[in-house]
C-alpha cells in the first residue's frame, strides 16, 4: 500500500497487483491524493496536473464503487480548486456525455453514478466558476432522473443539492425544474431518495424564496405525505426541510413586496394540520385514515413533532424567549383537539409528542433564567385551564347536568405539568423565586389540579409536586403538611382524597432523592392516615373505592421511606394484609355468595392496594424480611393465588368491567413473588404456573397483546439487526411509539399509580407505566423465568408441550403474538437456570425445547428469529452437552446448504452465531472452519441485503467468542470486510454497521499483535485502517461510530500506527452531531485519547481553529443549532460548552472524564488557560442575578474591568444573536468549581506554586513559566462566587474548594511584608462567601460544610489578631443556635440525621477551633518575624472560645456519649436509649451514625484538652442553669454524667472512662481501618487526658485497664508505621508507667502509715509491687510485663539486630546500624529506654529480677547498635538516654535489698562484663565515640553500683585495661573523656576509687610531664593537659595532710615547667601562652591553699622559685599596664551635671 502514496498514479504497480485487490490500491491513491492536495503548492499540482486529470477520469469508467466515487469527485473538484481550471469545462462535458450514455446495463451503472458524484463535487467546490454550463449539466441531471433506479435517483438529487450549495443564487433559473423533479422524489417508494431529495429541498429553501411563501402548504403537504411510511433517516430529513421552510419566513433577508410572508399564525396552522389530521387532506383515503387509527398518522405526527423542533431551533433562544407564551398556548392546544386524543392509546402518544417538543426547545435553548419565566407560562397556563374547568363544573352545576365533559383540558394539563416538573428537577434550588414569590408562587396552580376530574391530571400534579419538592427540599415537609391536612379536611370529595393522596404518596416516594430528609414524624402522619382511610372506607359507598385505594397507595408510599420509618408499623402492617384477604377457602367461597359488581370492584381493587403495598415493603425494606415476616406474608399471598382460580366465575356472574381490576390483582400477585425466594410458594407452583402460562399464551384473553420485554431478552449485541439502536437516539421518547412489538412508547402514569413513588431513573424524565394488559404479560414471563428453575422435569416438558400447541392452534397476527409472549418466557426460563447453574432436563424436555426454537429460526418475523437464535444459544449453554452443540451445528449447516430464501438463511446464521456465543471457542471449535466458511459464503450474496447483515453479525459473534483460535480466519475475513466495504451501496446502511461490528472483532481477535512488524500483521493491520477510512467517510451516522469504535480499539493496540493528527479533528468535527451515539462514540474516544496522549488531542484539535469559519458538525444535515465554533479555548471549551446541552448521563460521564484526563496532564504547565476556562463558565452566568454582590476587595477598579473583559471574552466566541451561547448552568459551573480543585491538586507536587517569592523571582526572569499562587486573586474569586450561587450543591462545592484554598495557602508568607501571610488580604471574601451558610433558610448540609471552612480558616493562623476574626466568630456564634432545644429550637423541616449532621458539625468546628488555641504554641509566624509578635495568639484564640466553653463542653461530652453507644456492636443495639441521644433521634440511628464518624475525633480532642485543663477540677461547680438557653436540657443527659444523683468523683469518672474508651475502640479497629490522622488524635487526647495526677490515678484503679491500654498500643506499634505515631503511642505509655508508679508510691505511704499506726509487730506483709515473694511476672497480668512488650516492639522495629531470635552472623552485620537512625527514630528508641528504666520500680524486689535481665539486655544493645551514628564528638540521644538509665538501674535501692541484692549484684556485674566485651571487640576505626560511650556506660556503673559489683577482682582490672587502652588512644577526645571519667571515678568511693588512682594516676603524670618537654601544638591537646592538670589537682585535694607534700611535690614542678620566660612571652604561641597562665593561675592557688607544702618545694628548688617569681612580676607588670590603659580611655565626667536622667528616654 506504501507503493499507492503518489502524487500519480502508479500504474505499474497497479498492473501487478492481484485484481481483486486494485480497488483497494485505487481508493488507498484517492485517499492520500486528497490529503496531499489540501497541502501541495499550486506549481506541484500544475505540473502533472493534466497527467493527473487523465487518470481520474480514467478511473470514471473503471466501475468504481461507492466510497471511490466520493473520493474520486472530491479529489478532482480539489485539483481544479487548487491547480488549473483550463481543463475543468471538459471534465464536466465528459460527465454529462456520460449521463447522456443509452447505456442501461448494471456495468454501466457505476459510471454513470460516478460522473453524477463528480458533477455534485465538481459545483460544490468551484461553485459560480464552472459558468453557464451549470445549466445543461442540471437539466441532464433532471432527465436522468426519468429513467434512474433508486441509486441513481439518490444519487442525482444529492449532486442537485451540492450545485444549489455551490451556486447558490446564481442557479436561480434552475430553481423551480429542481423544485418540480424533487417534489415528486420526496414521495418516492425508495426511502433513501426522499431522504435524498429532502436535503435537496432544503438546500433550495435558502435561495427559492416561493418555498415558503406561495408554495408553502405544497411543501409542508408534501413533507406529510413523505411521512407516511417512512422511517428514521426520512422524518429526520423530512422534519429539517418541513421546520427549516416553516421558519425561513422569520430568518431569510430577502425582502419582495409581491410575495406576502405567512405569519407565525399561518405557519402553525400547517403545522398543527399534520400534526391533528396527519395529512388527511390530501391522502387517497382523504378523511377515511382518521377511522382507521394506522400507523400512518403516527408516522406523520412523530415527524411534525420533530418539525416543530426544528422550526423553533432554527430561530432561536431569543426568538423563543419573546414568543413563549405564544409558543407554549399554541402547542399545548394541540391536545384540546378531539383529533389528537381519538382513544386513549392516541392520547398517549399525542401527549408523549407535545412533551418532547417542550423538553427539546426549553431544556436546550433556555438558560436558567429563560427556563423560570418558562416555568412561570406553564404555571399560568395551568391556571387559566383549570378555571376553565371550575367554570364548566359550576355551570353543570347549576343546570342541574352531571359532570361536565371537560376531558379536553386533561392532556394539556398533564403535558404541562409534566414539563413543569422536568424544568424543576433541572433547575433544582436555582429556582427558589418560583415558590418564593407570594404573588406568582407555582405551588397554588400545581395543587389546584389535584381536583381536576381526570385521574391523568391529578397523577401528572403529584409528579410535578414531586419534582418541585426534590428540586427544592425545603418544600418537602411544608407539601407534606399541606396534603395531609387537606386529606383530612376533604375526606368527603373522591376527587380530593384521590389527588391529595397522590400527592402525598409522590412526595413520600421523592423523599430518598433529597439526602436531608424529612423528620420521621411525617411517615408516622402517613401511617396514620392511610389506617384511617382504611377503616372508613366501608362507611361511605361513594368514597369506599377513592379510600381504598388512596390507604393502600399511601402505605405502598411509606415503605419507600426504608426500614427505620416503616419497622415500628410492621405489625399493624401485617395485620392490615391479613384482614385484606380472606382467612380460609370457607371465606373464599362465602364471598362468591355476596355483594355485587360495586362491592366485587372495591374488593378487587383494595387486594391489588394491599398486593402493592407488600410488594413495596419487600422491595424497600429488604432488611425486615425476616423469616417469621415472610411465613407471615404467605397467609395473604397463598389467599391470593387460591382467588386467582375463583375469579373468572365472579367477572362472568358479574360483569367483564371487572376484568381490569383483577388483571391489577394479578399483575401485583405476580410482582411480589418475583421479589420473594421461590422456596417460599413452591407448594403453590401448581396453581401458579397455570395461570402464568395462561396470561402469556393469551388462554383468556382475545387480545393479541404481546409483551414488552423480548427485545431486552435478545441480547445486546443484537440491536444491529433488529434497529433497536433507535432506543439510543436524541428522538426515542417519540420513535418508541413507532417501534413495531414494543409498548414502550404508550407508557402514562394512570396505568398504574403506585408508579408515583416508586424510584425511576435519573434518565426518565417521567415515571411511563405500561398499559395493564402489557404489563400483567411482562409480569408473568418475568415471574415465569424466577419460578422455572425450581419445577419438575415432568412439569417443564408438560408446559414445552402446551407452548407447541398453542402456537399450532392460533392463526395469524394471533400467532405471531403468542409466540413472542411463548419465546419471551422460554428465554427468561434460559436466562433464569443459568444464572441458577441449573440443567434443562431430559431428551424429551430438550427434544421438545429444541423443535419450539427451530420452527422460530424460520419465522419471517426478524425478532422472533432472533429470540429463537438467542434462545438456542441458552440452550446450548444450560444443557452443556458437546453432542447436542454439534447436532445443532450440524442441522444449521444443513439448513444453509440448501435453503435459498432470506428468512431460513439469516435465521440459521444467526444460530451459528449464538451458538458460538454462549458455548465459546473452546465448545465449538470442531465447527469454527465450517461455520466461517458457509458465513463468509453468505456475506457475498448481493442479491440480499438482510441475509448478508445477519452473516456479517454472526461472523462477528463468532470473531468475539474465539478467540486466538479464530487467527487463522482473520485475513479471509478481513478481505471479504474491505470488499464489501467497497462495492456495497450506502443506502444499505445495516449491512455497513454490521461490516463495523465485525472489522471491530477481527481488530479485538488480532489484539496487541496489531503492533508487530511482520508483513502479515502490517497488512492486516494497513487493512484494517482502510476500512476504518471507509467508514468514517459513510454518510451514515451509526456506520460513522462503527469507525470510530474500530479505531478506538486499535487505538488501544497499536497506538503508534493511528494517525491522531487525522483522527482527533474528525472527532471534532462529530461532536455537533445530531446523532447521540456518534456524539458518544466521539467523546469515549476523546476520552480514551486524552488518558495517553492528552497534550497531542488538544493540539490537533487546535488545527481546525484555523480552519475559515470552521464549524463542528457531520454533516449537511445536521440542523443549525448544532453549530459550535472552536475558538481559542480549544476543545476543551467545546467539550464544557457540550455539559449544558447533553442530557445523556453516560455521554455527560466522558465528558467529564475527558476534560479530567487532560487537565490533570495539562493543567500544571498551562495554568492561566485552565483556569480561564473555569473562570468563564463561573463568572457568565448573568441571568443568575450576579453571585458576586459582596465584593472581593474593596476599590479594586481593575477586578471590575476584569469582570468585563471576562464576560466580553466569553460571549466572544458564541453564535450570531439569534443563537447566543446559552450561559452555563449549575451542573457545569458545578464541574468547573470541581476542575478548580482538580487544578491545585495537580499543582501540588512542585512546591513553588505554594511560594509566592520564588515564583514572583522565577516569573521575572522567565515570562512564560507560571505558578498557581500567582493567580490565588482567581481561585478565591472563583470559589466565592461558586459559594455565595444560588444552588446549594454548588455552594457546597463552593465552600470545599475554598476550604482547599485556604488550607494549601495559608502558610504562604507575603514577601512584601515580612510577618504576614499572602491569604491576610482575602479576610473580606472568606467572610462574606460563608456569611450566606449561615442563614436559617440554608440547608443543613451547606451549614455543615460551611462550618468546617470556618474551623480550617481560623486554625489555619493566617489572622494577625483577634479582631480579623470577629466576623467568622459572629457567624459561628450564630451556629451555636443550631443546638437550641425545646421550645426555642428552629422549626425542623429536615430529618433528624440532618439536624444531627449540622450539630455535630458546629460542635466539631468549634473543637478544632479550642484544640488549635489549646495546642499551639508560641512561635514567629515566618523566618522574618520576631516571636514576640504572635506571642498571644493562642491566648486570643482562647479568648474567642473562652465564652462558650461551659455549653460547648457539656455538648462535646454528650456528643461524644452518643457516638459511644452509636459504636455498640449490633447485638448490643439493646442499650441504646429508646428516647434517642443528645443530637440523634431513635429513629434516624442508622443515618446518624455516619455524620458522628466524621466529628468524633476532635471533639474527643477538645474535650480531653479541657478536661486537662480544669474540667476535672471544677466539675463540683457546674450547674446546668449556669449553661444558658445552649444547655437547656442537657442536665439530663450529658451522657447522665450531670444527673444531680452523682457525686463530683463519680462524674469525673464517667468522662474520664469515656474518653478513654471511645480512644481504645478506635485505636483497636481491625485491619488499621482509621485514618493516621484519627489515631494520631486519639493518642493526643490520650496523653492530654492522662497529663494530671487524678486521671492517672483512676487508670490504675483496675490494673486490667492500664494493661489493656498498653496491650492496645503494642498492637498499634505493630500496624502503623509512622513515626509520628509512634511517638505519641510511646508517650502515652510514659504516662500509663508513671500512673502505675505513682499508684506504688501512694500504696507505700499509706502501709507506712498503717504500720506507724499499728503498735503491734506483724507479720512481713506481702512486697508490694508486681512479682510479689515468688518474683513471677505473668503475661497478661502484668503492667511490667505489657510495658516490655511495648518497648521491645519499639526497639526491634527500629533496631533489628537487637532481636535474639537473629542469627549471629545478622547481628554482627552493623551495616543496618551504621546508616544511623533518624532524629524521630532517635527520640522514639530514647522513650522506650526511659520507659524501661522505670519497670523495676514498679516491682518486688523479687520482681525486679525476673525483668531486670531484659531490661539491661536491651539497654546495653541500645548502646553498642547507636553508638556509632554519630559522626562528631556529640552522644546520640539514645546513647545518653541508655546511660541514664544504666546509672538509674544501678543506684536503685532494688540493688541493695536484701531480698534481691545478690542477684542485681550478679546481672549489673554481667552488664558491665558485657560492656567491657563491647570494648574489647572495638578496633579503634570507629570515630571515637564508641570508646567514648564505652568508658562513660563504666564509669556510670563503677560510681552508681553497689561496691561489690565493681570490686570483683578480674572485672575491676578489665575496668583498669579500658581505661588505659582509651588513655592510650591516638584519638585526643577519647583520652578527654577519659580523664573526665576518671575524675568522676576517682571522687567516688576509695574502696572502688583507689585501684584506678594507683594504676592510672603515673601515666597521667607522665603525660604531664611529657607535656612540660613538647608543648602542646593543638587545642585538643592543650584540653588534654588541663583536664590532666584537674585530675591531678583533685588527687592532691583528695590526699591525706601528712602525704599531701609528695604530691605537690610532683605538681609544683610540672607547673613551673609550662611557664614561659617573661621576654619570650609576647612571642610565644597562643597554645603556649595558654598553658602559661593555666599554669600561673593554678600556683598561686595552690600556694595559699597548702602553703607549708608549697614552701617546702619552693624553698628545695631555687630554681623553681626563680622562675615563679619572674612570671609573678612579669604578670603584674601586664596588669598595672592594662588597667592605665583602661583609665585613659574612659571619658571625663562633665563640669555641668543634669538634673534629670534621660538615659531611658526613646522617643
Amino acid at each position: 500500500m506504501e507503493l499507492a502514496h503518489s502524487l500519480l498514479l502508479n500504474e505499474e504497480a497497479l498492473n501487478q497487483i492481484n485484481e481483486a485487490k486494485r480497488p483497494i490500491f485505487i481508493y488507498e491513491w484517492l485517499r492520500f491524493l486528497d490529503k496531499v492536495l489540501a497541502a501541495a503548492h499550486k506549481a506541484d499540482v500544475k505540473e502533472h496536473q493534466k497527467k493527473l486529470v487523465q487518470q481520474l477520469n480514467a478511473q470514471m469508467h473503471g466501475s468504481p464503487g461507492p466510497p471511490t466515487r466520493k473520493l474520486l469527485g472530491k479529489c478532482l473538484a480539489n485539483l481544479y480548486s487548487v491547480g488549473d481550471t483550463f481543463s475543468l469545462f471538459e471534465t464536466v462535458n465528459n460527465c454529462v456525455d456520460v449521463l447522456k450514455n443509452k447505456d442501461d446495463s448494471p456495468s454501466y451503472l457505476p459510471t454513470r453514478l460516478a460522473a453524477v458524484e463528480i458533477l455534485g463535487a465538481i459545483h460544490e467546490k468551484m461553485g459560480r466558476m464552472v459558468g453557464s454550463s451549470f445549466m445543461e449539466t442540471v437539466q441532464t441531471l433532471l432527465k436522468a432522473m426519468k429513467n434512474a433506479e433508486s441509486q441513481g435517483r439518490c444519487e442525482i438529487m444529492l449532486a442537485l443539492e451540492k450545485i444549489l450549495l455551490g451556486l447558490g443564487s446564481a442557479a436561480a433559473s434552475q430553481h423551480k425544474d429542481i423544485y418540480k423533479v424533487a417534489r415528486g422524489c420526496l414521495v418516492d417508494r425508495s426511502l433513501v431518495v426522499r431522504v435524498a431529495a429532502a436535503k435537496c429541498l432544503t438546500q433550495l429553501v435558502n435561495d427559492a424564496p416561493f418555498m415558503y411563501t406561495s408554495d408553502l402548504d405544497r411543501v409542508a403537504s408534501l413533507c406529510f405525505q413523505a411521512m407516511d411510511g417512512s422511517n428514521y433517516d426520512v422524518r429526520c430529513a423530512v422534519a429539517r426541510l418541513l421546520g427549516v421552510t416553516m421558519a425561513a419566513p422569520f430568518t431569510s433577508k430577502t425582502t419582495s413586496s409581491k410575495v406576502k410572508k405567512p405569519s407565525l399564525d399561518d405557519v402553525f396552522n400547517v403545522l398543527s394540520s399534520g400534526f391533528l389530521r396527519g395529512g388527511s387532506g390530501f391522502l387517497k383515503g382523504g378523511g377515511g385514515e382518521l377511522l382507521k387509527g394506522g400507523e400512518v398518522r403516527r408516522e406523520v405526527r412523530v415527524g411534525v413533532t420533530q418539525a416543530y423542533v426544528v422550526f423553533v431551533m432554527t430561530l432561536g433562544g431569543p426568538w423563543l424567549e419573546r414568543n413563549m407564551s405564544v409558543f407554549l398556548t399554541h402547542v399545548l392546544d394541540l391536545l384540546a383537539s378531539p383529533k389528537a386524543t381519538p382513544t386513549h392509546v392516541d392520547a398517549v402518544y399525542s401527549r408523549k409528542c407535545v412533551s418532547f417538543m417542550l423538553r427539546a426547545v426549553l431544556g436546550k435553548l433556555l438558560g436558567e433564567k429563560a427556563q423560570i419565566a418558562a416555568a412561570r407560562e406553564l404555571c399560568q397556563f395551568v391556571s387559566k385551564q383549570m378555571s376553565i374547568v371550575d367554570d364548566a363544573s359550576s355551570k353543570a352545576e347549576s343546570e342541574g347536568r352531571g359532570a361536565a365533559d371537560i376531558s379536553n383540558t386533561q392532556h394539556s394539563l398533564v403535558c404541562a405539568l409534566q414539563e413543569l416538573g422536568s424544568l424543576m428537577q433541572s433547575l433544582q434550588t436555582c429556582a427558589a423565586p418560583l415558590v418564593a414569590e407570594a404573588n406568582s408562587s407555582m405551588i397554588e396552580p400545581v395543587i389546584s389540579v389535584l381536583l381536576h376530574p381526570s385521574i391523568a391530571a391529578r397523577l401528572a400534579s403529584a409528579w410535578c409536586l414531586r419534582c418541585i419538592a426534590v428540586a427544592l427540599p425545603s418544600q418537602m415537609t411544608p407539601l407534606i403538611d399541606r396534603c395531609a391536612d387537606r386529606l383530612n379536611t376533604l375526606k368527603s370529595s373522591p376527587e380530593a382524597v384521590s389527588g391529595y393522596s397522590y400527592a402525598l404518596a409522590a412526595l413520600i416516594g421523592g423523599v430518598h432523592q433529597c439526602p436531608l430528609g424529612i423528620p420521621h414524624s411525617k411517615g408516622k402522619l402517613v401511617f396514620s392516615i392511610a389506617e384511617e382511610l382504611l377503616r372508613t372506607a366501608t362507611q361511605n359507598s361513594r368514597m369506599s373505592m377513592q379510600r381504598t385505594q388512596a390507604g393502600w397507595l399511601l402505605l405502598g408510599a411509606l415503605m419507600t421511606l426504608g426500614p427505620p420509618s416503616v419497622k415500628p408499623h410492621v405489625p399493624r402492617m401485617l395485620l392490615l394484609w391479613r384482614n385484606a384477604f380472606p382467612r380460609s377457602k370457607q371465606e373464599l367461597e362465602g364471598e362468591k355468595a355476596r355483594g355485587d359488581a360495586f362491592t366485587w370492584q372495591v374488593t378487587l381493587e383494595g387486594r391489588a392496594g394491599a398486593l402493592c403495598a407488600m410488594r413495596s415493603f419487600v422491595a424497600h425494606c429488604s432488611e425486615l424480611l425476616t423469616d417469621d415476616v415472610t411465613r407471615r406474608l404467605m397467609t395473604p399471598l397463598e389467599c391470593a393465588m387460591t382467588m386467582m382460580a375463583h375469579i373468572p366465575s365472579v367477572i362472568k356472574s358479574y360483569g367483564a368491567h371487572l376484568k381490569a381490576s383483577a388483571a391489577m390483582v394479578r399483575l401485583r400477585l405476580y410482582d411480589i413473588l418475583a421479589l420473594l425466594p421461590p422456596t417460599a410458594y413452591e407448594g403453590s407452583f401448581n396453581a401458579l404456573l397455570r395461570e402464568l402460562v395462561a396470561e402469556f399464551t393469551l388462554t383468556d384473553n382475545p387480545a393479541n397483546t404481546t409483551t414488552s420485554l423480548l427485545r431486552s431478552m435478545c441480547h445486546t449485541d443484537d440491536t444491529r439487526i433488529l434497529g433497536s439502536w433507535l432506543e439510543e437516539t436524541d428522538h426515542k421518547s417519540v420513535e418508541d411509539q413507532l417501534q413495531p412489538n414494543s409498548a414502550s412508547g404508550s407508557g402514562a402514569l394512570e396505568h398504574d399509580p403506585s408508579s408515583i413513588y416508586l424510584r425511576v431513573d435519573q434518565t426518565v424524565a417521567v415515571p411511563g407505566p405500561l398499559p395493564l394488559g402489557v404489563a400483567v404479560i411482562d409480569a408473568s414471563v418475568a415471574l415465569f423465568g424466577v419460578v422455572f428453575p425450581h419445577v419438575a422435569q415432568k412439569h417443564r416438558l408438560q408446559m414445552l408441550e402446551h407452548f407447541a400447541e398453542c402456537i399450532r392452534q392460533a392463526k395469524s397476527q394471533r400467532q405471531q403474538a403468542v409466540q413472542m409472549n411463548i419465546f419471551t418466557a422460554v428465554l427468561s426460563a434460559l436466562k433464569g437456570l443459568a444464572d441458577n447453574k441449573g440443567g434443562l432436563g431430559g431428551k424429551e424436555i430438550i427434544r421438545q425445547a429444541n423443535e419450539l426454537i427451530m420452527n422460530a429460526l424460520m419465522n419471517p418475523n426478524p425478532i422472533l428469529r432472533c429470540a429463537a437464535g438467542e434462545a438456542l444459544g441458552r440452550m446450548a449453554q444450560v444443557v452443556g452437552d458437546s453432542a447436542f452443540i454439534a447436532q445443532q451445528a450440524q442441522n444449521s449447516f444443513d439448513k444453509l446448504k440448501s435453503a435459498r430464501d432470506a428468512v431460513s438463511r439469516t435465521g440459521h446464521s444467526l444460530a451459528l452465531g449464538c451458538l458460538h456465543r454462549y458455548v465459546g471457542g473452546m465448545g465449538s471449535g470442531q465447527h469454527l472452519n465450517t461455520s466461517v466458511s458457509i458465513l463468509l459464503a453468505l456475506a457475498q450474496d448481493s442479491s440480499s441485503p438482510v441475509v448478508q447483515a445477519w452473516a456479517l453479525h454472526a461472523l462477528a459473534l463468532i470473531s468475539d467468542s474465539g478467540g486466538p483460535m479464530f487467527r487463522s480466519y482473520v485475513e479471509p475475513s478481513l478481505s471479504l470486510v474491505l470488499q464489501l466495504s467497497l462495492t456495497i451501496p450506502p443506502a444499505h446502511t445495516e449491512v455497513h454497521q454490521c461490516l463495523g461490528k465485525c472489522l471491530e472483532a477481527l481488530i479485538t481477535t488480532l489484539g496487541p499483535e496489531l503492533q508487530g512488524n511482520s508483513g502479515a500483521v502490517a497488512t492486516a493491520r494497513t487493512s484494517c485502517l482502510v476500512a476504518c477510512a471507509i467508514m468514517q467517510d459513510h454518510p451514515d451516522s451509526l456506520v460513522q461510530t462503527e469507525a470510530i469504535s474500530c479505531l478506538q480499539q486499535l487505538h488501544l493496540f497499536a497506538p503508534r500506527h493511528v494517525n491522531l493528527s487525522s483522527l482527533v479533528p474528525n472527532l471534532c468535527r462529530n461532536l455537533g452531531s445530531t446523532h447521540l451515539l456518534l456524539r458518544r462514540a466521539a467523546v469515549a474516544c476523546l476520552r480514551q485519547l486524552a488518558q495517553r496522549e492528552a497534550r497531542e488531542v488538544c493540539e490537533y484539535a487546535m488545527t481546525l481553529v484555523k480552519e475559515k469559519d470552521f464549524k463542528l458538525k457531520t454533516g449537511k444535515d445536521d440542523s443549525v443549532p448544532e453549530e459550535v465554533n472552536i475558538t481559542e479555548t480549544g476543545l476543551e471549551g467545546v467539550l464544557f460548552g457540550m455539559l449544558d446541552k447533553e442530557v445523556d448521563q453516560k455521554l455527560r460521564k466522558d465528558i467529564h472524564d475527558t476534560l479530567l484526563s487532560m487537565l490533570q496532564s495539562l493543567a500544571a504547565d498551562n495554568l492561566s488557560h485552565w483556569l480561564q476556562l473555569s473562570r468563564d463558565v463561573l463568572t457568565a452566568s448573568t441571568d443568575t442575578g450576579g453571585p458576586l454582590k459582596p465584593k472581593p476587595q474593596e476599590g479594586k477598579k481593575e477586578d471590575k474591568d476584569e469582570d468585563d473583559d471576562d464576560t466580553a471574552k466569553f460571549h466572544a466566541g458564541g453564535e450570531a444573536k439569534t443563537h447566543p451561547t446559552v450561559a452555563p448552568r449549575w451542573p457545569t459551573r458545578m464541574f468547573a468549581t470541581d476542575c478548580v480543585r482538580k487544578i491545585i491538586q495537580a499543582c501540588e507536587g512542585n512546591p513553588t506554586n505554594f511560594d509566592l517569592g520564588k515564583a514572583k523571582e522565577l516569573k521575572g526572569a522567565n515570562q512564560t513559566v507560571d505558578f498557581l499562587v500567582l493567580h490565588l486573586s482567581e481561585l478565591v474569586r472563583m470559589t466565592f462566587i461558586a459559594a455565595t450561587a444560588d444552588n446549594d450543591q454548588l455552594r457546597q462545592y463552593g465552600l470545599q474548594a475554598l476550604q482547599d484554598v485556604i488550607t494549601k495557602f495559608a502558610k504562604v508568607p507575603e514577601p512584601e511584608f515580612p510577618g504576614h501571610f499572602i491569604m491576610e488580604q482575602y479576610q473580606a471574601q472568606v467572610g462574606a462567601a460563608l456569611r450566606p451558610a449561615f442563614t436559617p433558610d440554608t440547608p443543613s448540609d451547606v451549614t455543615a460544610m460551611a462550618c468546617e471552612v470556618c474551623s480550617t480558616w481560623i486554625a489555619s493562623g493566617v489572622f494577625v489578631d483577634l479582631n480579623d476574626l470577629k466576623r467568622i466568630q459572629q457567624l459561628m456564634v450564630s451556629s451555636l443556635a443550631k443546638l437550641k432545644r425545646g421550645k426555642d429550637a428552629p422549626s425542623q423541616l429536615y430529618s433528624e440525621s440532618a439536624s444531627s449532621m449540622e450539630k455535630l458539625a458546629v460542635l466539631k468546628a468549634w473543637a478544632e477551633v479550642y484544640v488549635v488555641a489549646m495546642t499551639k504554641q508560641p512561635q514567629s509566624k515566618t523566618p522574618d518575624e520576631e516571636p514576640e509578635n504572635d506571642e498571644g495568639e493562642p491566648e486570643s484564640l482562647l479568648t474567642m472560645v473562652q465564652p462558650e466553653l461551659p455549653s460547648l463542653s457539656k455538648h462535646w461530652l454528650a456528643a461524644l456519649k452518643d457516638y459511644a453507644l452509636l459504636a455498640l456492636p449490633a447485638e448490643f443495639s439493646s442499650q441504646l436509649p429508646t428516647e434517642g441521644g443528645a443530637f440523634y433521634s431513635a429513629e434516624a440511628v442508622d443515618s446518624a451514625r455516619p455524620h458522628y464518624r466524621r466529628a468524633w475525633p476532635p471533639i474527643l480532642y477538645a474535650a480531653a484538652l479541657w478536661l486537662n485543663d480544669g474540667g476535672f477540677a471544677h466539675v463540683a461547680a457546674e450547674k446546668d442553669e449556669d449553661l444558658g438557653p445552649l444547655g437547656a436540657g442537657l442536665g439530663g443527659f450529658d451522657g447522665g454524667m450531670m444527673q444531680k444523683k452523682k457525686t463530683p468523683e463519680e462524674i469525673n469518672s464517667d468522662r474520664f472512662h469515656l474518653i478513654l474508651g471511645i480512644c481504645i475502640e478506635a485505636l483497636c479497629s481491625p485491619h488499621a481501618s482509621q485514618p493516621l490522622e484519627t489515631v494520631s488524635t486519639c493518642l493526643h487526647a490520650m496523653h492530654k487526658l492522662l497529663d494530671a495526677a487524678w486521671p492517672r490515678s483512676q487508670l490504675v484503679t483496675d490494673r486490667a485497664i492500664s494493661i489493656e491500654v498498653l496491650n492496645v498500643l503494642h498492637r498499634l506499634l505493630l500496624t502503623r508505621d509512622a513515626l509520628p505515631i509512634q511517638l505519641a503511642i510511646m508517650s502515652v505509655a510514659r504516662q500509663v508507667i508513671l500512673a502505675a508508679k505513682e499508684q506504688l508510691q501512694e500504696d507505700k505511704k499509706q502501709l507506712e502509715s498503717k504500720e506507724e499506726k499499728d503498735d503491734k509487730p506483724e507479720i512481713k506483709a506481702t512486697p508490694l509491687g508486681e512479682g510479689g515473694d515468688s518474683g513471677e511476672i505473668v503475661p497478661g497480668k502484668s503492667t511490667v510485663f505489657a510495658a516490655l512488650e511495648v518497648c521491645l516492639c519499639v526497639l526491634i522495629r527500629q533496631i533489628p539486630a537487637l532481636n535474639p531470635s537473629m542469627p549471629a552472623p545478622a547481628q554482627l552485620q552493623n551495616g543496618g546500624r551504621r546508616a544511623g537512625l533518624g532524629e524521630e527514630a532517635n527520640q522514639l528508641v530514647s522513650a522506650a529506654v526511659a520507659i524501661m528504666a522505670d519497670l523495676p520500680q514498679l516491682c518486688s524486689p523479687k520482681g525486679s529480677v525476673s525483668v531486670l535481665p531484659t531490661i539491661l539486655f536491651l539497654t546495653t544493645g541500645v548502646l553498642r547498635e547507636t553508638s556509632s551514628q554519630a559522626g562528631d564528638a556529640r552522644l546520640p540521644l539514645p546513647v545518653s538516654t541508655a546511660l541514664q538509665s544504666l546509672k538509674s538501674l544501678a543506684s536503685s535501692p532494688l540493688a541493695r535489698d536484701d531480698t534481691s541484692a545478690a542477684e542485681w549484684t550478679r546481672l549489673l556485674q554481667s552488664t558491665l562484663a558485657t560492656i567491657l566485651d563491647f570494648s574489647s571487640k572495638q578496633d579503634g576505626s570507629g570515630s571515637g565515640v564508641e570508646q567514648v560511650t564505652t568508658l562513660l556506660a563504666l564509669a556510670m556503673l563503677i560510681m552508681a553500683s553497689p561496691q561489690q559489683v565493681t570490686t570483683a577482682p578480674n572485672l575491676q582490672e578489665q575496668c583498669i585495661d579500658a581505661f588505659k587502652k582509651a588513655w592510650q588512644a591516638d584519638n585526643p577526645q577519647v583520652q578527654l573523656k577519659c580523664l573526665q571519667t576518671l575524675s568522676s571515678i576517682f571522687q567516688a568511693d576509695l574502696v572502688v576509687a583507689t585501684p584506678y588512682i594507683h594504676t592510672m594516676g603515673p601515666l597521667v603524670v607522665e603525660r604531664l610531664q611529657e607535656a612540660s618537654r613538647n608543648k602542646p601544638s593543638t587545642e585538643m591537646e592543650l584540653a588534654t593537659v588541663l583536664e590532666a592538670l584537674k585530675l591531678l589537682e583533685t588527687l592532691v585535694a583528695m590526699t591525706e595532710d601528712h602525704l599531701r607534700v609528695h604530691l605537690v611535690n610532683l605538681l609544683v614542678p610540672i607547673l613551673v615547667s609550662y611557664l614561659v620566660d617573661s621576654s619570650l612571652l609576647q612571642s610565644t604561641g597562643k597554645l603556649s601562652r595558654t598553658l602559661h597562665e593555666k599554669a600561673l593561675q593554678n600556683l598561686l592557688k595552690i600556694g595559699p591553699q597548702y602553703p607549708a607544702a608549697f614552701k617546702s618545694v619552693i624553698t628545695s628548688s631555687p630554681d623553681l622559685k626563680v622562675k615563679l617569681e619572674a612570671a609573678i612580676r612579669a604578670s603584674q607588670a601586664s596588669k598595672a599596664a592594662s588597667a592605665k590603659q583602661a583609665k585613659a580611655a574612659q571619658p571625663t565626667q562633665p563640669s555641668i551635671k543634669l538634673k534629670m536622667n534621660f538615659s531611658n528616654f526613646t522617643g
